[in-house]
């Protein structure tokens, strides 16, 4: 019980440490790149420097005021959905600006140019989100407001933190320039595609259907040369009504490389479709 104990609270600790490292490197890709260009990209940070823009108040102060509101309004309206994790980072992140502005006031451009800031702001951003993502965390702030807008107007919730992080990024007009709104939404869309290359793109995989005279020749390499797994079905031609076996194989991009060389020598006739597969489920088998 001992062992098993301090085996859970080691998961626990390094989960944190995970979670606080992406939590870090969020609030950087925010003070360093984002808040120094004056871009509003979609998020609490986003609302946050428009605010501290029309107020003079702090952004820690604000973006810290931001995010217990959300999580007080998420309470009420979404319910207890959200969990120590998400209070964790939520208080966690101003917290962490609160030490970037220490340590660097007035901090002006890394880039010098803005469209270079909200690049690295992009990559970094997502990087951080990425990570919070994969130990089953959020920032808080716009994910709840998403949440909200999700369950009362019946909005996916991709659909939702769109608008959400599209309204912030208006905002700007209320402080900015039309070049700032313009690069608060370009900004606004490009970090939720990288965060989509980061979350999907990196560990896809391909789906590998073949049909083929040589299906036991190949079934055998898959199986004990890429020790991969396999699937086997029974597949009908509408033209001729014959039954012939499709092998299905799911392979990284490592063993697809491999897999398609060994097709194309074994039979150079075989019938083969290719599928990218962006997340699976399963327990892996000792072969």
């Amino acid at each position: 019980m001992k062992k098993i104990k301090k085996g859970k609270c080691g998961a626990v600790l390094i989960d944190y440490a995970l979670i606080t490292l992406g939590v870090v490197i969020a609030a950087s890709a925010i003070y360093f790149f984002l808040v120094p260009s004056h871009l509003v990209v979609g998020s609490i940070a986003g609302m946050a420097i428009v605010i501290t823009e029309l107020t003079g108040i702090s952004m820690t102060v604000i973006t810290m005021g931001l995010n217990i509101l959300f999580l007080i309004l998420g309470l009420i309206f979404v319910g207890r959905e959200f969990g120590v994790k998400t209070i964790y980072t939520s208080m966690l992140l101003p917290v962490i600006l609160g030490v970037w502005e220490y340590l660097f006031p007035d901090f002006e451009s890394i880039m010098g140019d803005p469209f270079l800031d909200l690049i690295c702001f992009c990559l970094f951003i997502a990087m951080g989100q990425a990570i919070l993502f994969w130990r089953n965390a959020s920032s808080g702030g716009l994910d709840i407001a998403a949440k909200i807008v999700n369950k009362y107007l019946r909005l996916d919730l991709g659909v939702a933190l769109t608008l959400c992080g599209t309204a912030v990024s208006l905002s700007a007009a209320f402080a900015y320039d039309v070049k700032t709104v313009v690069l608060s939404l370009l900004g606004t869309y490009l970090s939720g595609t990288i965060l989509d290359h980061f979350l999907f793109g990196i560990n896809s995989k391909k789906k590998v259907c073949i049909i083929s005279d040589e299906n036991d020749i190949i079934r055998n390499f898959v199986l004990h040369e890429l020790r991969s797994g396999a699937t086997l079905y029974d597949a009908v031609g509408a033209f001729t009504n014959e039954v012939r076996r499709e092998l299905t194989v799911i392979v990284n991009k490592a063993e697809y490389s491999q897999l398609m060389s060994f097709i194309s020598k074994t039979d150079e006739n075989a019938f083969v479709t290719v599928y990218t597969v962006n997340e699976i489920i399963y327990r892996p088998k000792n072969l």
